[in-house]
């Protein structure tokens, strides 16, 4: 099982370079772990490409649907009080942005606070760094 941030998430539902690997690394554990906000920033990411047309209102359906697919098989880390603390703690950490500190803090409480032994698939730069200074193991190996 490996915990999913959003910008590992979108490729699967979507052709761009990462794709492949991504979902060679998907089908060999199956189990996506991922943050309640996920979702949001998917659906943003995938209206963001629609307005810049680099998406047919045709493909962002589809995406949509391929997205609503992974929602329904992933264990979803839920809004808390503990999260939110989390969040709060990796801000004072690492330069992120709030949206990204809150994947990290959902990984870091799906960890049981141990992120050592852990797998982050991640293709954004910060926040890869931050969550391999944490202690998980950073998928794909190279970007």
């Amino acid at each position: 099982m490996k915990f999913w941030d959003a910008s590992a998430v979108l490729p699967l539902c979507l052709q761009e370079p990462h794709t492949l690997n991504l979902k060679r690394l998907s089908a060999r554990d199956g189990a996506v772990v991922a943050w309640w906000g996920t979702a949001v920033e998917c659906y943003s990411a995938l209206a963001r490409l629609r307005r810049e047309e680099a998406l047919t209102p045709a493909d962002e359906t589809q995406a949509r649907a391929l997205l609503h697919a992974l929602m329904a098989a992933w264990t979803e880390i839920e809004p808390s009080v503990v999260v939110r603390e989390q969040a709060g703690r990796v801000l004072l950490l690492h330069p992120l942005r709030a949206a990204d500190a809150m994947q990290l803090a959902a990984a870091i409480v799906w960890a049981n606070g141990q992120a050592s032994g852990h797998e982050f698939v991640c293709l954004d730069h910060r926040l890869r760094e931050a969550a391999q200074r944490e202690g998980f193991t950073v998928l794909p190996k190279q970007i």
